[in-house]
């Protein structure tokens, strides 16, 4: 074990402790002399400013203020897994959104490092071993998302110019943000919309102008947003209105099986080894886009709107075809 990692344990005893600890337990529990823990005491006194005291009366080390759960120590006071984990996650944030938080994260990634170069544990060979592959991400910017984040945190209205890419049209737009949300490796921002006067999910790659204002949101309780965001399939959300039952070919089974596609979703297993998927929906766009996904290995058994939506898209797609016969063979 490293110094830095004796000195990380020897805070962590102290810190959990209620009455002082004699130096012969902390040495037993630290695996090391007497005169080592000492010099470790007075590292954490001199150079880090712990709070750390003799008690006479039970002869031991104690922190003051060590039931006070907000005592915070100056600087950063992890291990090695700790500090690998939080230079992992800074890859994973950093690779989210292409630039998106990376003024404000780079600090802490050399930060991260030097602590463990101190360590002498080297961190190109993490980050070269471990990579986040991202399909179908879209850019927001790096400002319209800082703009969204504060006001949704400060409670205060947005002003828009908004791009809806299924309509193809821009509309101006005043929102209260609810929250943000990280959906499929893409940002959307669910508002309550002054303009269309409902709850509204915004992609935030779609914002063509965000501006803040002083005006306070309007609050839609948490219970409302959980009903309208988390009952139906999809980003598209709103209460479920049908309930889509899809079955999976035994070959596909094997992996739609081990998925989540909803918290309320039901399942089984049929004589034939095929799988039946049961889940509510109420926008089916996102819905129809999954199925199709699966091509010839999912059929839509109900409701009939969503089986005929979904071979129209079929019969339409292989019209793109044609009939094979000029075809190169």
């Amino acid at each position: 074990m490293s110094k830095f990692d004796r000195i990380y344990d020897l805070l962590s005893i102290l810190h959990s402790r209620r009455y002082a600890i004699t130096i012969n337990e902390l040495a037993e529990q630290l695996e090391c002399s007497k005169p080592t823990v000492k010099r470790y005491i007075s590292k954490l006194r001199n150079e880090y400013g712990v709070p750390l005291r003799y008690d006479y009366r039970y002869n031991g080390y104690i922190l003051d203020g060590s039931d006070d759960e907000t005592l915070q120590f100056p600087g950063l006071w992890f291990n090695i897994s700790e500090l690998h984990s939080l230079l992992i996650i800074h890859e994973l944030i950093d690779h989210l959104e292409p630039g998106l938080l990376k003024a404000e994260l780079t600090p802490l990634r050399q930060r991260i490092k030097r602590m463990l170069s101190s360590r002498k544990i080297k961190t190109g060979e993490l980050i070269r071993r471990i990579r986040f592959i991202g399909v179908g991400l879209r850019v927001c910017c790096p400002l319209h998302f800082k703009v969204a984040a504060k006001a949704t945190m400060e409670r205060n209205r947005l002003k828009l110019r908004y791009h809806s890419r299924g309509k193809n049209r821009m509309s101006s737009r005043t929102i209260s943000p609810q929250r943000l949300l990280h959906y499929r490796g893409n940002w959307f921002l669910a508002a309550w919309c002054h303009t269309r006067k409902g709850l509204r999910t915004l992609a935030l790659d779609r914002i063509r102008e965000i501006l803040p204002t002083d005006v306070k949101c309007i609050e839609v309780a948490d219970e409302k947003m959980d009903d309208h965001f988390g009952e139906s399939f999809g980003i598209f959300s709103g209460q479920p209105e049908k309930t889509a039952t899809l079955r999976f070919t035994p070959e596909r089974a094997r992996w739609v099986a081990e998925e989540s596609w909803h918290p309320n979703q039901t399942s089984q297993w049929l004589a034939d080894g095929t799988f039946e998927l049961i889940l509510p929906y109420s926008d089916p766009r996102e819905l129809i886009l999954e199925i199709l996904k699966y091509g010839p290995d999912v059929e839509v058994i109900a409701p009939a709107t969503l089986r005929r939506k979904v071979k129209k898209r079929l019969t339409e797609a292989l019209k793109k075809y044609g009939d094979g016969k000029n075809e190169k063979k």
